[in-house]
C-alpha cells in the first residue's frame, strides 16, 4: 500500500504544532500501525530529518503507551485493540491517515505524538493500592472468601491498562473511566475496605486537580476502550463516592 500520512508535529508543549505530510509506499497489511511509523521513520532518519515521537513499549496491548489519535478515533477504527495491536489491513491503498496525539488539558504534549499522562500516575497514588502486611506474617489469599461474582467484576475492572482512550474519547476530557476502574476493583472485594471511603475521596478529587473534565454520559469511553471496560464502573464509583460523602 501507498498512503498519504497526516502528521502532528510539535517540538514541546510551549511550541506551536502543525499537520505535517508524509508518503509511505509498501506498506503490508500485515505490518501494525506502529511498525508502519518505523517504516516512516526509517526514510526521515536516512534523508537526515527528525523523526517522528511516538510513544510505545511492549507492543503488545498490555502496556498502553501507544496512545495516538487515529482518524479522529483513539487507537484507530478497530475495537478492543490499542495502537500496537492495529494492523494495515484496516486501511486501503492510496488512503489518506491523520495521526495525531491524544488532545487533553492533562495530557500535555511532550513532542509530536508523545503525551505526558503522568496525572493518571497521580490519580492511581491518591488512593489505588490496600493495605498489605509484608511482615512475613502475611495471610493466604483464600482465607478471605470472595463471591465469584464480584471477583469476576473486580477483574474486570482491573483489566484496565491506562491508555487514556477513554479521556481521548470524551468531549470534556473526562478521567471517570479509568479512575472508577481503579476505584472499583478494589471496591468490590472484602480486601478493598479498609481505605474505602479514603479511596474514593481522593482518587476523584486528584482527578478534578489534574484538570480532567466531567463525564457526559455519551459512553463513548466504553466503546474506544481497548479492554472494554463497562460504565457500570462510572455508576460505582458515584455510589462509593456519595456514601463516603456522606461518612465524611
Amino acid at each position: 500500500m501507498n498512503l498519504t500520512l497526516k502528521i502532528w508535529r510539535q517540538k514541546d508543549a510551549a511550541s506551536q504544532g502543525s499537520i505535517v505530510d508524509y508518503q509511505v509506499k509498501g506498506i503490508e497489511g500485515d505490518m501494525s500501525f506502529l511498525e508502519m511509523l518505523d517504516v516512516l521513520n526509517e526514510q526521515l532518519i536516512t534523508k537526515g530529518d527528525d523523526p517522528v515521537v511516538f510513544d510505545h513499549d511492549c507492543r503488545e496491548g498490555i502496556c498502553g503507551a501507544c496512545s495516538l489519535q487515529i482518524n479522529g478515533e483513539p487507537h484507530g477504527p478497530d475495537r478492543l485493540v490499542t495502537t500496537c495491536q492495529l494492523h494495515m489491513r484496516k486501511f486501503n491503498d492510496g488512503d489518506t491517515i491523520y495521526i495525531e496525539p491524544f488532545r487533553a488539558k492533562a495530557f500535555p504534549v511532550v513532542k509530536d505524538l508523545m503525551v505526558d499522562r503522568s496525572s493518571f500516575d497521580r490519580i492511581q497514588q491518591a488512593g489505588g493500592y490496600v493495605s498489605v502486611n509484608t511482615s512475613g506474617n502475611t495471610i493466604d489469599a483464600n482465607a478471605i472468601p470472595v463471591n465469584k461474582d464480584d471477583a469476576d467484576e473486580s477483574f474486570e475492572a482491573a483489566t484496565c491498562i491506562g491508555c487514556g482512550a477513554c479521556v481521548a474519547a470524551c468531549k470534556n476530557a473526562s478521567a471517570m473511566l479509568f479512575t472508577s476502574a481503579k476505584v472499583s476493583q478494589f471496591a468490590l472485594l472484602p480486601q478493598g475496605q479498609v481505605e474505602a471511603t479514603d479511596r474514593v475521596l481522593a482518587m476523584v478529587n486528584q482527578m478534578d486537580e489534574e484538570g480532567f473534565g466531567n463525564c457526559t454520559n455519551t459512553g463513548a469511553c466504553e466503546i474506544e476502550c481497548p479492554k472494554g471496560i463497562s460504565l457500570e464502573n462510572i455508576a460505582r464509583m458515584n455510589r462509593e463516592y456519595l456514601k463516603a460523602s456522606l461518612k465524611g
